[in-house]
């Protein structure tokens, strides 16, 4: 086309007055794509959250009552590191509850230690100590404590079957009956011995009814009084009181 008439019709051509506007957006099967995916999202979110509150009422996981663990067999709980080794380990059978970990702790809602047990030693902080089995505690290797007390009105028996048994202080022993007897029954022998220090019998009474006595009696009378007599090797006897010493006359009792 020459210019002349290239010029001439770009003249003829009505011309639009003001910006022009361009509609962006998606059209057709585009925009109902659109639709589509927005409705099943839509509708997956509304699945999962009825899935979730199904799931929660199954399992009775509600926020006022209490968390419960439920199975056939073994349930257990383990405390793992950063590098999945297991700290401490807690497991529930149906014949025992074992635990796991270096130590074991129980404590009051304050934070008093009731009860620890370690690789060293076990430590019971509670105020008392009651054990209510019949056949009481038994105690392999030696016992420390300041203090073995039995309830009120109830009997504090120790007692070692088929052994000895032994209760050493540095600075003494000191057995006590305030309200009641004292009683040390043997089937041989009881020894009362102090090394360096002596033995004391401090009381208004002293009674030895199953002494032996000596074999002299004076002509003629039948006296109720007697003197006690020791022999060499310690060994005690009764003899009938005399104007003078009669333990002379009845060593026979020492041999």
């Amino acid at each position: 086309m020459p210019q002349e008439q290239y010029t001439h019709h770009r003249s003829a051509m009505p011309s639009s007055e003001g910006p022009q506007v361009y509609k962006v957006g998606i059209y057709g099967w585009r925009k109902r794509c659109l639709y589509f995916f927005v409705l099943l999202l839509m509708i997956l979110i509304l699945v999962n959250l009825a899935m979730t509150i199904w799931i929660l009422k199954v399992m009775n996981f509600t926020i006022g009552n209490a968390l419960y663990f439920k199975s056939a067999r073994n349930v257990t709980v383990n405390v793992l590191n950063d590098q999945t080794k297991v700290l401490t380990q807690l497991i529930t059978g149906p014949k025992a509850v074992e635990a796991y970990g270096k130590k074991f702790e129980v404590k009051t809602v304050s934070g008093k230690l009731l009860f620890s047990a370690d690789n060293n030693e076990v430590v019971v902080g509670a105020e008392r100590l009651r054990v209510l089995g019949a056949e009481g505690t038994v105690f392999p290797k030696s016992i420390e404590t300041p203090n073995v007390r039995a309830d009120p009105f109830k009997e504090l028996r120790l007692e070692s079957p088929t052994r000895s048994l032994v209760m050493e202080a540095p600075k003494g022993v000191e057995i006590n009956a305030e309200a009641g007897n004292m009683e040390a029954t043997c089937r041989t022998e009881l020894r009362l011995e102090s090394k360096d220090g002596e033995i004391k019998l401090d009381a208004a009474k002293i009674r030895l009814p199953r002494l032996p006595h000596g074999s002299y009696t004076p002509a003629g009378t039948r006296q109720k009084v007697f003197e006690i007599c020791v022999c060499a090797n310690g060994r005690l006897f009764l003899s009938q009181a005399g104007t003078g010493s009669t333990c002379q006359i009845n060593t026979s009792v020492c041999l």
